[in-house]
């Protein structure tokens, strides 16, 4: 494994910053002992139309008084959550099967420029010969994720931390990934856990794919900051609920540099990567999700970083 590979983020921890946005969305004072509110944002800015940040869901029960106005209905959450940021990771797609009517209802929810990126079912993922997937990925593929429309943002595929590298079984699972389907492109990425990908063999494997690998800022999963297709996308897991922003202010800069300087074709050099000499690729689309750890807190960090991107404009 070439040196260049770390397994943490460079991303730095310092006191927590004041919010960026000023008004509250809660609409009553928060109880003694309490998360206080989420800071509420204007209508996010497409200064930045190709770079999406938003949440992992809508539907979180500690939202509520906090990023959620006390006493919004469930069903306008969506709505609300989409008012505030510029995407979603749909993850209910990786425990059951949706409907066509589902997914089209999703999308008559939120504006034009909103983007979901959707999960696959862990049905194609967990297993240990992924060739035999096929068959998973079409039910997937045909519960009608397209009606998303152009809404529909990355297909993700996350793999389990005991899923080790095996270069004849990944190639036959992404021969396995259409391109499009009924007219409508498909953006494939795949999220992998084990340090055994952290090898040259794995990201030109993917390059010759045209593939991304997810950005994992964790604890323990691999980051592999390599540019292995037209986009990136990125997950944030080491957010704080202590931190107001989930992330301090310093952090949420530096990420918001990286994103800007990704985009112009320069790697960010403060980040991991597998190969030592960097690709010459440069990303069309980022996508950047808070997600996991300091999750009471995660949409505030997504307002932060989108708030954060129109500052650096």
């Amino acid at each position: 494994m070439p040196k260049s590979v770390a397994r943490k983020s460079a991303a730095p921890k310092s006191a927590a910053p004041k919010s960026a946005a000023t008004k509250s969305a809660a609409t009553k004072p928060a109880a003694p002992g309490s998360v206080p509110p989420t800071p509420a944002a204007s209508k996010p800015s497409l200064h930045h139309p190709h770079i999406h940040v938003g949440i992992g869901g809508w539907t979180f029960a500690p939202w509520r008084g906090v990023f959620y106005p006390a006493g919004l209905p469930h069903a306008q959450e969506l709505s609300f959550a989409a008012s505030h940021l510029t995407s979603i990771e749909i993850n209910g797609t990786f425990y059951r099967t949706q409907t066509p009517a589902t997914f089209r209802k999703w999308a008559s929810e939120v504006s034009e420029g909103f983007i979901f990126s959707v999960k696959g079912p862990r049905f194609v993922t967990h297993r240990s010969d992924l060739s035999e997937a096929g068959d998973s990925i079409s039910r997937f593929l045909d519960s009608g994720v397209t009606e998303l429309g152009d809404r529909l943002g990355p297909l993700l595929w996350q793999f389990p931390p005991t899923k080790e590298f095996d270069e004849a079984d990944f190639a036959a699972f992404l021969e396995l990934l259409p391109k499009d389907l009924h007219g409508t492109r498909l953006r494939h990425v795949v999220e992998v856990r084990h340090a055994s990908f952290c090898v040259p063999e794995f990201t030109r494997l993917l390059r010759r794919f045209e593939t991304p690998v997810v950005f994992s800022e964790h604890e323990t999963y691999p980051a592999m900051a390599d540019v292995t297709g037209d986009f990136l996308y990125l997950r944030l897991q080491k957010g704080e609920d202590s931190i107001p922003t989930a992330y301090p202010e310093s952090a949420i800069a530096d990420w918001a540099a990286r994103l800007k300087d990704w985009l112009t074709g320069k790697a960010p050099a403060d980040l991991p990567h597998v190969e030592n000499a960097l690709a010459k690729m440069k990303p069309q689309d980022i996508f950047v999700y808070f997600i996991h750890e300091g999750k009471v807190r995660a949409p505030a960090g997504a307002m932060a970083l989108i708030a954060e991107l129109e500052k650096q404009r």
